[in-house]
């Protein structure tokens, strides 16, 4: 049986919430903050000692992103996993865009609101970096209902799943009105209710 270890208020949210939109059975495995990624059984397992690691049936995976695709294209269908190589590419796009231009600064704003004493400056900052890749995202939305059209695929969830954190640090996305209403759509999906519901 697939097992996925880690918790979802880590990125093993995304994997969670892919294993449920695929379907398919599963163990969830929780794994806490507290030292249990360094524990020699979990690092034969991700030798990184980070969360989440996949393990389906023998084949060790870790790298949430990654996970994701490899579920989707292995156990997802169309329009999950889109039908074409260029649709393909287009996933790995979005996957990989949302981890290097949006990841990095909605987390130094939660990593600084959750402080006893937030730096605000460096919290401006951080606002100030992402209205550029919002508005990329804002634009591609324009009339459509998810980012490749009508159809919900991994890369919604893929960029959805890191925008997760943008209600959490209360971030004003009214100057992104397609990217908003968007987001509530995906956070919205009866999958990824049941992820974040897990320990």
């Amino acid at each position: 049986m697939i097992k996925l270890y880690g918790t979802s208020m880590s990125r093993a949210a995304r994997s969670l919430w892919a294993l449920e939109e695929v379907g398919v059975k599963y163990e969830h495995v929780p794994v806490g903050f507290t030292g249990e990624t360094r524990k020699p059984e979990y690092l034969k397992i991700n030798p990184n000692g980070h969360m989440p690691a996949l393990d389906d049936n023998g084949i060790l995976m870790w790298e949430s992103m990654a996970i994701n695709l490899y579920l989707a294209e292995k156990y997802g269908k169309a329009p999950l996993w889109p039908s074409t190589v260029e649709a393909h590419g287009a996933c790995y796009q979005w996957s990989f865009w949302v981890t290097t231009e949006v990841e990095t600064p909605l987390l130094d704003i939660f990593l600084n609101r959750t402080k006893q004493q937030a730096d605000e400056k460096a919290v401006q900052a951080n606002i100030e970096k992402l209205k550029a890749p919002l508005k990329v995202l804002d634009d591609h939305l324009g009339g459509s209902d998810y980012l490749f059209g009508k159809e919900f695929t991994i890369a919604d969830l893929n960029v959805a799943s890191v925008m997760s954190l943008a209600p959490l640090i209360q971030l004003d996305l009214s100057a992104t009105p397609n990217a908003q209403k968007w987001l509530q759509k995906c956070l919205g999906r009866p999958g990824n209710l049941r992820a974040v519901a897990m320990k």
